[in-house]
């Protein structure tokens, strides 16, 4: 799934272009009873309540791809009678008719889903006409597949905040009553997967709201897929693994993930200047051994490094940008200028109070075409410029400020 898929079914989601023919879902609460159940006709819902519902599978498609977006293959065992596959296809098949295939579901995610609090699962049904498209991206208005689907979302339920309100019955302000009300979805999955405006029985498109927690579980035991990292998981694991290598030396341990860091995005960049994507750099065993090699890394730290590194990603190397920090690179590169310019100006503080110390001469002043003394803050603003072809030294003056020319004083 890339992100002109995602697109192409969020802007199906209004009123005027939506096909969504049956919505199913169950109330579950915090100690996984089924509370309610419902199954409806989509589009004959009440107005107010169509919208609100329509913005559930929108918000479930959200975020990044291969961040908070992952495609899942099922395993070939899965799609044999029995498997989570095979059921899946069942279900989209009955077009959400059999309660039977929907209480089933509805218990994998109770028991797959690690939860603590009241949930609402709601299942979509769909079916989409997907026109063909020119070379130029224009539709033909002609039918190229037909892609039915179904899209599944577990949305949290909490109890709205306490505090004051209006009572238009009572005429007087006392405490608001308290609702269960249905959060933004936590996570949900798409099947079959929508790729490259296509259906593919054989994977699942899988939704996480953090990426920082895949619920491997629910992927396990729900889907009946391999896990699989989000970048963030990925990153967070590989961050892990060099400061395990030094040990608790801390500083250490940052020095090195951030030279690391700007070493994989200096091939990124590297790649992406020759007209590629950056997204083929990955960490292989190769580049491991490069980046530390370039950084310095020896011994008993590039062992475990690379070793545990290859092992923690043995199933699919990650794409090296999903490793990388961009605002702890970012913040260590403002670091690195900071303190470049301290010792610039530590330089020119040391230079001018050598000057001031010789107490230059007549005799030294003919060893230079141009002598300057200015004082120390005032040296800092001395820059070169290029004037009519002709370098010059300019010293930028304010208003009721002095100078002294040759031991002349003079007036700009």
């Amino acid at each position: 799934m890339n992100k002109s898929d995602v697109m192409e079914l969020k802007k199906r989601y209004k009123k005027e272009s939506c096909t969504i023919r049956r919505m199913a879902g169950c109330y579950v609460d915090a100690n996984k009873n089924k509370v309610l159940k419902l199954n409806e006709d989509f589009l004959n819902m009440r107005e107010e309540e169509f919208y609100k519902f329509m913005d559930i599978p929108k918000k479930t498609m959200t975020g990044a791809i291969g961040n908070n977006i992952l495609e899942l293959d099922f395993p070939t065992e899965e799609e044999q009678p029995g498997g989570k596959q095979h059921f899946l296809y069942g279900l989209r098949a009955s077009a959400l008719d059999n309660e039977d295939l929907l209480d089933r579901l509805y218990d994998l995610i109770i028991d797959g889903y690690n939860y603590v609090g009241n949930y609402l699962i709601l299942v979509f049904h769909d079916v989409y006409d997907v026109m063909a498209k020119t070379s130029d991206n224009i539709k033909t208005g002609e039918s190229d597949e037909v892609y039915d689907y179904l899209l599944v979302s577990v949305c949290p339920v909490a109890l709205s905040k306490a505090g004051l309100g209006y009572r238009q019955e009572e005429n007087r302000i006392a405490a608001r009553i308290r609702d269960w009300v249905v959060g933004v979805p936590d996570l949900g999955f798409l099947f079959p997967a929508f790729d490259n405006r296509s259906a593919d029985l054989h994977r699942v498109d899988y939704f996480i709201r953090d990426a920082k927690d895949s619920h491997p579980e629910f992927v396990a035991d729900v889907l009946g897929c391999g896990p699989k990292k989000t970048a963030a998981e990925q990153r967070k694991v590989f961050s892990a693994i060099v400061k395990r290598a030094y040990a608790g030396a801390e500083e250490e341990s940052e020095e090195a993930l951030i030279g690391i860091q700007e070493s994989l995005n200096n091939r990124i960049e590297a790649e992406e200047a020759m007209g590629g994507t950056g997204i083929s750099v990955t960490l292989d065993a190769s580049t491991i051994e490069e980046v530390l090699d370039e950084n310095g890394i020896e011994g008993e730290p590039a062992r475990i490094i690379k070793e545990v590194v290859l092992e923690e990603f043995a199933d699919e190397l990650p794409p090296a940008a999903n490793l990388i920090d961009n605002k702890a690179l970012e913040k260590s590169a403002k670091e690195r200028e900071k303190k470049e310019l301290v010792k610039e100006v530590a330089s020119l503080k040391t230079e001018i109070k050598r000057m001031e110390a010789e107490n230059i001469s007549g005799d030294d002043v003919k060893t230079y075409d141009v002598v300057v003394r200015v004082k120390p803050e005032k040296a800092l603003q001395i820059r070169s410029q290029v004037i009519g072809d002709k370098k010059c030294l300019v010293i930028p003056m304010d208003d009721n400020e002095n100078v002294n020319v040759n031991g002349v004083n003079t007036k700009l």
